[in-house]
């Protein structure tokens, strides 16, 4: 069974880099929506125990949240293979998790790659 895991600054890049992919939930306590996208997230990480979930409370990680340029909670970051390929804030219902976590499974990272490639060259 999947559970989510706290990341922090320390831990938040080799989660990322060591895992094919990872979904961070940029959360506050204090933050309405955040507690309501809670149970959605913990309900699909549990169903995919093949993805690590990971949580970043913005209260504690100020430092990592302005280094991911976080402007609004909750925002929700999925990476593959090292690479951020999508970002948004708002808290999705579970519906829309489960998609979103289908099309990041079927993604062609070969091709993802050599997009970001051609992009960092300048093309």
């Amino acid at each position: 069974m999947g559970t989510t895991i706290e990341l922090t600054q320390s831990t938040f890049e080799k989660t990322v880099t060591d895992n094919d992919i990872v979904l961070v939930d940029w959360w506050a306590s204090w933050c309405g929506p955040c507690r309501v996208f809670a149970p959605v997230f913990e309900e699909a990480a549990a169903a995919n125990d093949d993805i690590v979930f990971g949580k970043v409370d913005t209260e504690a990680e100020q430092g990592l949240s302005a280094m991911a340029g976080i402007m609004s909670i909750p925002t929700l970051m999925v990476f593959r293979e090292g690479v951020l390929v999508f970002s948004q804030p708002g808290a999705l219902p579970a519906a829309a998790l489960e998609d979103l976590i289908g099309q990041v499974r079927a993604l062609d990272m070969d091709e993802v790659h050599r997009a970001v490639a051609a992009q960092s060259s300048g093309d």
